[in-house]
């Protein structure tokens, strides 16, 4: 990799941006908490040493081909999670940017639109032997029908949305009429299909991986569930995870793994390794996890393309591996350019 590259930082807007492109007074204010991911990676690219520029995308997929015929650059560095409020499109900006043929950090058009649809890639991992929880797809104007197979308790979650989006206490159901209710108002409410998986009782663990051809699985993380009852469900809600005053009333805390049940690290490491070969994921990705009370691992969901900050789990895993965050980010930008090979 060269000493110095012409970096893109690309992410997105609320709204459609200024003219100017300017987002400095967003990306300078440390108080912004919004603007965390673009701010860390912007300044771990400077002190590697890269020319920077950034551009917002919002509704104008032109505004990214015209920027890179006009001003080309050595890689993009993909911060991209949606376009125009739909995060199904994720993976058509990064079509855009293959039929460029413009390197970028992180997962393809594929493997994005893979990951996206929780039905879909949970059917590849278990057709590759990989325990995922048995679950069903309810769709939007269609009956709620009861498929006999499967045993309650399930959780309620929309089909496609990430980040726990759409994922609350009451997406556990136990029974015929709270799943109906759960169905029905995520149908309204975020106006997509639902997956209801059997619930698993367990603990909850995240591992992260980077790479391409040879991966690095880093140390394993977990959600704590603090002062959750002990006979209520654990479930990684929006709220759990991410409203920082709910975590600290309930205790909610994201450390690394304690003591894990022989073999079992070494179980979801190869696990890890081959589901992302499976869903074609690059460059870096988490695997969200529940370990039985009988010490199986179930793959609950792949992440393509999870949050960079300092603060989450694959920047604080990589740390506790002794890479640190520039190193890291140094790694992700040296695997996007390994796409022009």
């Amino acid at each position: 990799m060269k000493e110095k590259l012409k970096v893109l930082v690309l992410f997105n807007c609320d709204s459609r941006p200024a003219p100017d492109q300017d987002f400095s007074k967003w990306i300078d204010d440390d108080k912004n908490e919004d603007w965390a991911p673009e701010r860390e990676v912007v300044r771990a690219l400077s002190r590697l040493g890269h020319d920077i520029k950034t551009l917002g995308l919002f509704d104008d997929i032109n505004v990214l081909g015209n920027r890179l015929k006009a001003d080309p650059v050595d890689v993009v560095f993909n911060l991209t999670e949606h376009f125009h409020g739909q995060d199904r499109y994720d993976a058509n900006i990064a079509g855009v940017l293959e039929v460029m043929g413009v390197p970028f950090t992180g997962a393809g058009a594929i493997a994005l639109m893979l990951c996206r649809n929780k039905s879909v890639s949970k059917k590849l991992l278990a057709f590759h032997r990989i325990k995922v929880p048995r679950f069903v797809v309810f769709e939007r104007g269609k009956l709620v029908r009861w498929p006999k197979p499967m045993k309650f308790p399930l959780l309620v979650k929309p089909l496609t949305k990430d980040a726990s989006e759409g994922i609350a206490q009451s997406s556990f159901t136990d029974n015929d009429k709270d799943l109906r209710e759960r169905v029905f108002y995520i149908h309204d409410s975020l106006n997509t299909d639902v997956i209801a998986e059997e619930y698993i009782d367990g603990r909850e663990l995240y591992v992260s991986v980077i790479g391409k051809e040879r991966l690095t699985v880093l140390p394993v993380r977990e959600m704590k569930f603090g002062l959750t009852p002990e006979d209520a469900p654990r479930v990684a809600t929006y709220k759990a995870k991410w409203d920082r005053e709910y975590r600290k009333r309930w205790q909610l805390t994201n450390v690394f793994a304690g003591k894990l049940p022989d073999g079992v690290e070494e179980e979801l490491e190869s696990i890890c390794k081959k589901a992302y070969r499976v869903l074609m994921l690059e460059g870096y990705a988490r695997f969200d996890f529940r370990l039985s009370e009988n010490k199986e691992p179930f793959l609950i969901e792949a992440n393509p393309n999870p949050l960079l900050t300092t603060d989450d789990e694959i920047a604080q895993s990589a740390a506790k591996a002794d890479i640190s965050y520039d190193e890291l980010i140094r790694k992700i930008l040296s695997l996007a350019l390994q796409k022009k090979e």
